[in-house]
């Protein structure tokens, strides 16, 4: 008679997968109230709230026949989310928002990963994974840059975790703050004249669901041009993941690696642009590719909440929040020099 510990391993894979699908399914579901939407909670953010409620809950009495699943989502999910991500991009998003928008997208991608290191590691002496994390979040794409950041850092889970919650916490209010600036930049006394507003929330706010939020709030053509700001942005993920793998990887937590960790699914990430861009898809077909990403991307940070336990957090403290208010002064404000001094340079 086969014994409880003698079962397939098949089984508690399957299991895992299941359970990461099911929060992926709800978040998703969740994600499509039209609430959560005009606030900025995207079903990725969600999925990882949910995670996290369920990690700290019910999910430790689970972990015996889920938890090898869940390993495996965790790795999987991320990185075939980050390639399915390509098909959101097209290298004629860069001709649509000009030299300008990508100067100034580099301009704040560098600027503010530099000051994240600077001040994380030296003036809070944060672990170096928890301010590069934090750092990579909010200078290129909120969560997904986080996450994709993590397999080259050899980050833990909790680090990971509190990069993402700076990233909610400082875009959420990123969504109220901007519109309140745009109405200021009126305002003689201010002083505030951007060339375009829309190039400005895609170059410093976190997420592409707090830009579309942040700007919609705005007018249509502000969104239009913030997303397309935003997702140039965005592309810019693959060549910094190359950099952060030659740079980062070999002394990544204080122990010295064999060999580098090559973050392969950049690369995979970059064909799949580089299709879409020559070979676009008829509309349905890229809508389900589409969804399909967000599935396995809400799958990817549901596993991330679900091994994530909220004692963890707490033991991290207040500096890596610090830290992420020290960068969304610098996106506010710098952001703001740096689209004014460009914009007007390169116009």
């Amino acid at each position: 008679m086969r014994t409880a510990t003698q079962t397939s391993p098949l089984h508690p894979a399957l299991a895992g997968l299941a359970l990461s699908g099911a929060v992926a399914w709800a978040a998703m579901s969740l994600g499509n109230i039209g609430w959560l939407q005009d606030h900025g909670f995207s079903a990725l953010t969600v999925a990882i709230v949910l995670g996290i409620v369920l990690g700290n809950t019910i999910y430790p009495r689970l972990g015996a026949s889920c938890g090898e699943g869940v390993r495996f989502s965790k790795q999987t999910l991320l990185r075939a989310g980050i390639i399915l991500y390509g098909f959101r991009l097209t290298f004629q998003d860069i001709a649509h928002v000009g030299l300008v928008g990508v100067v100034i997208d580099a301009a704040m991608l560098l600027s503010t990963f530099g000051l994240a290191w600077l001040v994380g590691t030296k003036v809070l002496k944060l672990d170096r994974d928890a301010a590069l994390l934090i750092g990579a979040g909010s200078s290129i794409c909120g969560a997904a840059a986080v996450m994709a950041t993590e397999p080259v850092l050899r980050a833990r889970s909790e680090q990971v975790t509190v990069a993402v919650s700076t990233v909610v916490i400082f875009g959420s209010l990123a969504i109220f703050l901007y519109p309140l600036l745009h109405t200021l930049q009126a305002e003689p006394a201010w002083g505030l004249r951007l060339p375009d507003f829309g190039v400005y929330i895609g170059s410093t706010v976190h997420e592409v669901a707090q830009v579309l939020a942040a700007a919609r709030s705005i007018d249509q053509h502000t969104a239009d041009v913030a997303v397309i700001t935003k997702m140039v942005r965005v592309m810019m993920l693959a060549p910094f993941l190359l950099m952060l793998s030659m740079k980062a990887a070999p002394t990544t937590s204080g122990h010295q690696h064999n060999k580098l960790s090559i973050p392969w699914f950049a690369f995979a990430f970059i064909g799949v642009v580089v299709f879409n861009s020559s070979f676009p898809l008829p509309a349905s077909p890229n809508q389900w590719l589409l969804q399909a990403n967000t599935l396995v991307l809400s799958g990817a940070r549901a596993v991330l909440g679900l091994s994530t336990h909220l004692s963890a957090l707490r033991s991290a403290g207040i500096k890596p929040m610090i830290l992420g208010a020290v960068l969304f002064a610098w996106l506010v404000v710098g952001g703001a020099l740096v689209n004014g001094a460009l914009g007007r340079l390169l116009a």
